[in-house]
């Protein structure tokens, strides 16, 4: 059999090597009723080492540039995991939670922001740890005194379970995951365009469960260190199963992200409901034409 390497496996942006490829291509044969043998790890695994085997899933899948970011309301300060970072209390300074996100993302930071830790009144206000101001608010809240705050840290090391998943890539891995997913579940995304992305990242997908895509607001590309061409996608912690489970379903086909890239090529190979409809409207069905290079 022929082996195909993609653009980016030649370009050296793919960490994995063959290595990978080959265990990928054994994996592939075994049974459908057998159990492979890293099916039967996760089985053994804890719930907590489930979430940190997603958030590696998800930066191998799509080659995220930085990791996805485990999201948990905390009620109380006993609740803080030990070992996570306390900026005012531990440094004396303040971050904006977009702030925060990088560092969890970049950096590999457990961050824990309560109201003392904020720097920017968005999150504080979107988290309930502060009295809602006179000021209009037209985005979603948690109410006042539900939580004192939040902590974040990358979801392939996260010490706890997350109330939420946040993921930043680009839109070609963006359309890739929600390419993978179920229908019924994709058909349901929620979008929000508008600031504050703190708050829609998070309140929104823990209140009413749904997936949501987030665009950047200007504190995420000022201040976090987003890039231009990043979104946010927001995955409730109960849902992450589902999430994951299509990503790795559609690991060889024809959305994969690993897999998928762009070229111009006349009568280019179809998926069958392609070749199908246009049969049904009477034009030319073949793929097996083989069309001279244009110039």
């Amino acid at each position: 059999m022929e082996t195909r390497f993609t653009r980016r496996e030649v370009l050296g942006l793919v960490g994995a090597g063959a290595a990978v490829l080959g265990a990928s291509s054994l994996a592939s044969s075994a049974t459908k009723n057998e159990a492979t043998p890293a099916q039967q790890e996760e089985q053994a695994m804890t719930p907590l080492e489930k979430f940190n085997k997603y958030g590696e899933d998800l930066e191998y899948h799509l080659m995220l540039r930085t990791s996805p970011i485990a999201a948990k309301m905390l009620v109380s300060e006993s609740d803080i995991p030990v070992g996570a970072f306390r900026p005012k209390k531990e440094r004396g300074y303040h971050f904006a939670q977009c702030q925060a996100f990088a560092l969890s993302r970049r950096d590999g930071v457990t961050i824990a922001m309560l109201k003392e830790d904020h720097w920017c009144p968005a999150a504080p206000l979107a988290y309930g740890n502060v009295p809602p101001n006179q000021q209009s608010q037209d985005y979603d809240c948690f109410p006042y005194g539900k939580y004192v705050g939040i902590v974040t840290a990358p979801l392939k090391t996260a010490s706890f379970i997350p109330d939420v998943v946040i993921i930043w890539s680009n839109n070609a891995q963006l359309r890739s995951l929600i390419l993978s997913m179920d229908r019924k579940d994709s058909s349901q995304i929620k979008s929000c365009f508008l600031p504050p992305s703190c708050s829609y990242s998070v309140v929104n997908p823990i209140q009413d469960g749904n997936y949501w895509v987030v665009l950047p607001d200007p504190g995420e590309y000022e201040r976090g260190l987003g890039t231009e061409d990043e979104m946010m996608f927001s995955a409730p912690g109960a849902r992450m199963e589902s999430l994951i489970s299509g990503l790795r379903k559609g690991e060889k086909g024809y959305f994969a992200y690993r897999h998928h890239h762009p070229y111009i090529r006349p009568n280019f190979p179809r998926p069958d409901f392609y070749r199908q409809s246009f049969k049904s409207w009477g034009l030319d069905a073949d793929d097996t034409l083989d069309w001279p290079e244009y110039k």
